[in-house]
């Protein structure tokens, strides 16, 4: 699978080739990500559109590899480097491809220097909500309100002249977008929910790119649907729920399908709210019996002893096979059902897509495991976006749709060494709370992923009149786009401090908190 396009080998084409035959698309569009905490956001509004999105390095994609790869348009995000104290490393030739190009903040602030505009630091900065005015008709505004509210964060701003078209300004910025013939830009960010017509001005450049081809095809869901139809309308189906999207999806699928559905949640190493969305979502509907399976303690026992990651990880695919066959057994079920995805399969080493050999990258839960009844994985021909366009087609909530992330062994990989009772319950505790503050401030959709850490260091506490040892604790927060690279979330320290007097005087175990500031490479996004 393609991780990040960084020059036009044989292999990141054949990658290419591979992904868009994945979404049946024949168009993508290459974004250069230039840094912004908000890249990620570009993806997925991209996704919900059916646009296949390449993220590329700005700093080793030429215009020769932009060639090649011929996408159908380019995107370039914001960033925090300046053009005009520190410019960030770029081949300004691709401006001149001919391509269609949208500059974000940066992004725009990169073409309109290359084509002679004046980019300099402006005495009014803006950050915050501003009020953006529309002028002229551009394609890029068709269809959106003359005055809207957008959210912008920069302090260089483009001046006026006759370099570029001006399309738009806000109080302090008479030139909040531009364009100069293939380019477009604007100083706000269309991909946050408070820019109100972000949507519709992505959908409007996915248009002037002329990508007619979207992902999934509204059919694909459909012929998933009839497929499913066809081996399991009125047979019995057990599905594995996790709360998370994927599960989420292929339950619906076979909701449609006419299956007699039962969803089995397995309780043990799981996040306090992934239960909570799983009943919420799926405990009272008439359309799937719902059954909780606690396997605490069977997932301590194989966790006993062991400390290296690929064992824990074979030892909680162990139990969560063994659950599942004990609940097919009572179920008296045709067959299991799973949210296994291409990439599950892909990175534990299978699903080739030519005769090379692929590696195991790491061993996923739910690949290969070899049931006593025929399997069902309907997206087994799909990525995240692609399956989650698919829930969109058949009316998955989306609140299901954009969790976050999380990894099939749960919070082991989330606890250093041992996995036990005592620090398995400090662990989901301490998760619980700082993902419930992340969604109480509106800072858990700003971020890709984010988790606490149960380290094995201790820390000397004095709580109350008292003196011991507490825990320590590692939050993280990551911006990425796909997760083969990220950056550390530089979230408030208002916020940490919130959190982190929430979590000592809450868990009485925890003697202090720290906050990891490392990025992708050299660090991985999970603790194990």
């Amino acid at each position: 699978m393609l991780k990040i396009f960084k020059t036009a080998s044989k292999e990141a084409l054949e990658g290419i080739d591979e992904e868009m035959h994945v979404r049946q698309t024949k168009h993508f569009i290459l974004l250069f990500s230039m840094g912004s905490q908000f890249d990620h956001l570009i993806v997925q509004q991209l996704a919900r559109l059916g646009v296949f999105c390449v993220v590329a390095d700005p700093a080793s994609v030429k215009a020769a590899d932009v060639k090649k790869v011929a996408p159908a348009g380019i995107i370039l995000s914001g960033g925090p480097a300046s053009v005009h104290s520190e410019p960030p490393p770029f081949d300004v030739n691709i401006f001149d491809l001919g391509i269609p190009t949208l500059g974000v903040c940066l992004g725009f602030q990169m073409w309109a220097k290359h084509v002679g505009a004046k980019v300099t630091p402006h005495e009014k900065r803006e950050f915050g909500i501003h009020t953006f005015k529309t002028t002229g008709n551009d394609p890029l505004f068709e269809g959106i309100a003359r005055e809207s509210k957008v959210l912008e964060t920069h302090g260089d701003s483009v001046e006026e002249g006759s370099a570029l078209e001006n399309l738009g300004s806000t109080d302090n910025a008479p030139v909040a977008a531009g364009r100069y013939k293939h380019l477009w830009g604007v100083q706000f960010h269309p991909e946050v929910t408070d820019t109100e017509e972000g949507p519709k001005i992505y959908e409007n450049f996915v248009n002037l790119c002329g990508i007619t081809d979207r992902f999934p095809a509204h059919n694909v869901a459909q012929e998933k649907i009839q497929e499913l139809k066809k081996v399991a309308s009125g047979k019995k189906v057990l599905i594995a729920l996790s709360g998370g999207s994927d599960s989420s999806v292929v339950a619906y699928l076979l909701k449609e399908a006419g299956a007699k559905l039962k969803g089995i949640y397995i309780r043990g190493i799981d996040r306090p709210d992934d239960e909570a969305y799983v009943k919420k979502y799926f405990g009272n509907e008439n359309w799937m019996e719902l059954e909780i399976a606690d396997a605490t303690k069977d997932f301590l026992k194989a966790l006993k002893g062991k400390t290296d990651m690929r064992e824990k990880r074979l030892a909680v695919r162990d139990v969560y096979k063994k659950v599942l066959e004990e609940k097919i057994k009572d179920f008296g079920a045709d067959f299991i059902a799973q949210g296994t995805l291409y990439t599950d399969i892909r990175e534990s080493g299978h699903g080739h897509a030519t005769g090379a050999r692929v590696a195991e990258i790491k061993v996923h839960h739910n690949v290969k495991l070899g049931f006593s009844v025929p399997e069902l994985i309907p997206l087994e021909d799909q990525v995240k976006d692609s399956a989650r366009n698919i829930g969109r087609d058949i009316g998955v909530p989306e609140d299901l749709l954009v969790r976050h992330p999380f990894p099939g062994p749960g919070l082991v990989v989330r606890i250093e060494g041992e996995v036990t009772a005592e620090n398995l319950k400090i662990a989901r505790a301490i998760d619980g709370i700082y993902i419930e503050e992340l969604r109480v401030t509106d800072l858990y959709k700003t971020v890709w992923q984010a988790g606490a850490t149960l380290t094995h260091s201790k820390h000397t506490v004095s709580k109350g009149d008292d003196a011991g040892q507490g825990a320590v604790v590692a939050l993280w927060a990551v911006w990425s786009v796909n997760g083969f690279t990220a950056r550390f979330a530089q979230l408030p320290y208002d916020f940490l401090d919130r959190v982190s007097r929430r979590i000592t005087n809450e868990v009485r175990e925890v003697g202090a908190i720290v906050y990891r500031i490392s990025d992708k490479p050299p660090a991985t996004i999970e603790w194990g």
